[in-house]
């Protein structure tokens, strides 16, 4: 079955971050290395990064995948921002090494000024200059948007252009986000839109390009070009819709990772056992995803090939 997670925080250190993997009962893990709202980051202490590898290594957890900073933009056009955000995203990539990621998952960016076709050409040759720079075993994964304002990788077709266009391509991978599918128009909420759509997309980018899913309702209808994330089922996809996806036999070992909204700071326990502050809303988001599995049929696609 496919190991399911969530992005979960990192507050009181990165190693906190494992242990709420552990408690909430995650399989695989997603966290940012670094506060998502600034450029700055606070140097990661070897202590740190030494105890992180070891909690994920004993617990089981894998695979692990950062999302980096929002501030990030490599299709600005501005000099200035373009040059901060290239070196933003070489810092998210050197702590994502550092920590043994298997992934940084990233947006692929906004053309602020210009046109698509030039956002999706920046995007492309700043991720060959850095991919150029040394050999990495962290991915980097482009996440499928939701195309809100002038937010580029909302259509299948700019994941390939940004692929075909950097010379490494073998280290940058596609993360698909089922709350931006169908905000973008893809209709997965009926069965035979779910078939059209992952057809295009194993046309158009391929299927072995996706390293991960993020599994989230969506508060708005399809083709709204709105990203706001809601509970597992309480949406516009429904379960129907996850039932597809967690039992698509061509998906059976993919990380598909939570981002679901988080509860009130006041409503939030603490664990008894580990002392940790744990979100409620993730295990049940998680219990009704493995609901789910094996509830349904198998399939999709097998029967058109």
């Amino acid at each position: 079955m496919p190991r399911l997670g969530a992005h979960l925080s990192i507050g009181g250190g990165l190693p906190r971050a494992v242990e709420r993997a552990v408690v909430s009962g995650c399989e695989t893990l997603q966290i940012f290395t670094k506060s998502a709202g600034q450029w700055r980051a606070r140097p990661l202490p070897d202590a740190e990064i030494a105890q992180f590898r070891r909690l994920v290594k004993v617990s089981g957890v894998r695979p692990v995948f950062a999302h980096n900073s929002y501030l990030i933009n490599l299709a600005a056009s501005s000099p200035l921002l373009r040059r901060r955000s290239l070196d933003a995203l070489w810092d998210e990539i050197v702590r994502a090494e550092s920590l043994g990621l298997d992934g940084l998952i990233m947006h692929p960016g906004s053309y602020t000024t210009g046109t698509e076709a030039g956002g999706l050409r920046l995007i492309a040759e700043g991720l060959g200059d850095l991919l150029s720079r040394r050999r990495l075993k962290t991915m980097i994964l482009l996440e499928h948007t939701a195309g809100q304002g002038t937010n580029l990788g909302y259509r299948f077709e700019h994941l390939a252009a940004i692929l075909d266009g950097v010379t490494w391509s073998k280290k940058v991978g596609v993360c698909i986000d089922t709350c931006h599918l169908v905000a973008a128009g893809y209709d997965i909420t009926r069965e035979r839109g779910y078939r059209d759509t992952f057809r295009q997309l194993d046309a158009i980018v391929g299927l072995d390009r996706v390293k991960a899913f993020h599994l989230n309702d969506s508060k708005k209808p399809c083709g709204s070009r709105v990203d706001r994330h809601e509970h597992i089922g309480q949406g516009c996809l429904g379960l129907d819709t996850f039932r597809r996806l967690l039992n698509d036999r061509r998906f059976t070992h993919s990380p598909m990772l939570l981002e679901t909204p988080k509860d009130d700071e006041r409503e939030r326990r603490r664990s008894a056992t580990a002392g940790l502050e744990i979100d409620p809303c993730d295990a049940i988001n998680l219990a009704t995803l493995r609901s789910l599995i094996g509830s349904g049929p198998a399939a999709t696609g097998d029967a058109e090939r």
